[in-house]
């Protein structure tokens, strides 16, 4: 076979990988998992767990709390929410949006990981029909490892 013929038959085929990679980064079995620790009788934990899994991550679930997680992972007590996740070696506390998630997994920036503290409302998991549309102004915060935050993302 011809040198030409061998790049051009090459060249074919990553452009029909290229094609397909989207359809393979959505698939469940490269979604990132995410881990997290939470209450078994936490309502907003589990609505956040499904949020995650219709925004592109599989989830596995320990109800067994969360405070053990967060002193084990490193996220300082002040930073603390109902529920502790860890994905591809960030530590996620609370009600973090997938989008900031996903930004950070592309990012990768030199950090602990990513908070949300308390439970505001409108966030993702605290936004149900039970809250009448209120959304309460937060902030996503980025956490180094050693403590220190800075605002990742603002919610108004």
């Amino acid at each position: 076979m011809s040198a030409r013929r061998t790049l051009l038959r090459t060249g074919a085929a990553a452009a029909l990988a290229a094609l397909a990679w989207p359809a393979r980064a959505a698939s469940p079995r490269t979604a990132p998992l995410v881990e997290v620790w939470k209450s078994p009788t936490c309502g907003c934990c589990q609505d956040w767990v499904q949020y995650l899994e219709r925004n592109g991550f599989r989830t596995r679930t320990f109800d067994t709390g969360n405070a053990e997680a967060r002193a084990r992972l490193g996220m300082p007590e002040r930073l603390g929410s109902c529920h502790t996740a860890r994905v591809e070696g960030f530590v996620i506390e609370g009600h973090v949006p997938a989008r900031e998630i996903h930004r950070l997994l592309r990012e990768r920036p030199k950090a602990l990981g990513l908070a949300v503290p308390a439970m505001p409302i409108g966030s993702p998991g605290m936004d149900g029909p039970e809250y009448g549309g209120r959304r309460d102004p937060h902030d996503v915060l980025l956490v180094a490892a050693d403590g220190r935050t800075s605002v990742y993302q603002r919610y108004p």
